[in-house]
């Protein structure tokens, strides 16, 4: 006979089992569901319109310097002066030169002498050929040191090279100063250069326009819609001239250098040094066909090297891999040239543990990798903060 107690235990050995198999069950019915960090596709660029910050400079600037050392006797302009070609600008104490000249002179007029006698006496008979060989060398010698001398006492005056304006004075009056010290900067500011940076991400999308050869691709930068802002003429748009552009990148900064000039406006003051915004329209050599930049690791190859990319089905949220045709790479970005449209979620981190139907929930939006049009490094936002919030 079965006790009482015996029964109790059965049961609830029993209760045990049934409630470990429902909940293994549950467990198996359980879907997989896969955050991910994804990136929106959108449309390139439209009109290639750029804005890009300038700085002026003048179309044509020196340094002056003497080309003799010696000590300042006259400084004849102050900074903002204007000047004309020709116009003497400062002036050496000029003493020591001309004693020179004079005792180069004196060497010239003996040595010329001596050499018309011995012109005369070889060809008496009376000296040799040697003697009158050094005779004349010694005047070319004597010759060559008094011109020598007398442009150095020319070099004791220092004149504007053009017209223009005395943009900063370097030393002071009675100062010594050495050959090839900086004395005065002038500029000519009738014709002003307006500098500014193409990032490389620009240049690589500049196309060859079909049809149009080297030569008359180049003629077309100098068609480009170019215009020059400033802070001070709200509104007001000046047209630039192309003038020459780098084909070498900086190396600090990955930027290509472009020059493009401009007539002095009038009645209003611009000035080497200031800034500008420099308005480019590059629609013409801009290609906005279909062509995106993803990170790097938004993009793995199959077994036949073909590139493929995970697409979120944001109405039944599962992904798919979709293939796509790559372009360059640079850095961690890469191009993609066919296969994706607008408005598709890629997904930008863990592809290689996605398969096809997979459900995934999107991360946060400060989670999330930033829009990559402008084909910069994807960044994540709130990285900080949310370093705070898990410590």
């Amino acid at each position: 006979m079965k006790t009482p107690y015996l029964s109790f235990f059965s049961v609830l050995i029993l209760a045990f089992l049934t409630a470990g198999c429902s909940k293994n069950q549950e467990i198996e019915k359980v879907e997989e569901i896969r955050p991910v960090k994804t990136i929106v596709v959108k449309a390139p660029d439209a009109g290639g319109v750029r804005n890009f910050p300038g700085r002026i400079d003048a179309n044509k600037k020196a340094e002056l310097s003497f080309r003799v050392s010696g000590k300042i006797q006259e400084l004849l302009v102050k900074e903002g002066d204007q000047v004309s070609k020709g116009d003497l600008i400062a002036k050496l104490d000029p003493t020591d030169f001309q004693i020179t000249v004079s005792d180069k002179k004196a060497t010239f007029t003996r040595t010329s002498k001596d050499y018309e006698r011995g012109k005369k006496l070889v060809k008496e008979g009376h000296i040799s050929k040697m003697d009158y060989d050094k005779l004349e060398s010694s005047f070319l010698s004597a010759k060559a040191d008094l011109n020598l001398a007398k442009q150095q006492l020319d070099y004791t005056e220092l004149t504007a090279p053009f017209d223009g304006t005395v943009a900063r004075r370097h030393i002071q009056n009675f100062e010594e100063v050495q050959a090839k010290q900086e004395i005065v900067s002038l500029n000519d500011n009738d014709i002003l250069e307006v500098k500014f940076n193409l990032p490389e991400n620009l240049i690589l999308r500049i196309k060859k326009i079909e049809g149009v050869d080297v030569v008359e691709q180049s003629k077309l930068k100098h068609e480009i819609p170019v215009v020059a802002m400033f802070q001070s003429q709200v509104g007001k748009e000046f047209p630039l001239m192309f003038k020459e552009m780098s084909t070498k990148a900086d190396a600090s900064t990955q930027t290509f250098s472009v020059t493009y000039t401009m007539p002095k406006p009038e009645n209003i003051i611009i000035l080497p040094g200031m800034t500008a915004m420099v308005k480019v329209d590059l629609s013409q050599l801009i290609d906005n066909d279909n062509i995106f930049y993803l990170p790097v690791s938004a993009v793995v190859a199959d077994v036949a090297l073909q590139g493929n990319v995970w697409v979120v089905d944001e109405k039944t949220m599962q992904v798919a891999p979709v293939s796509v045709k790559v372009g360059t790479m640079k850095g961690n970005r890469i191009q993609i040239k066919e296969g994706l449209d607008i408005g598709q979620r890629v997904v930008t981190a863990g592809v290689p543990f996605l398969y096809k139907g997979l459900k995934v929930t999107l991360m946060k939006v400060s989670e999330q990798a930033e829009d990559n049009i402008e084909h910069s490094r994807p960044v994540m936002k709130n990285d900080h903060q949310k370093t705070q919030e898990k410590g």
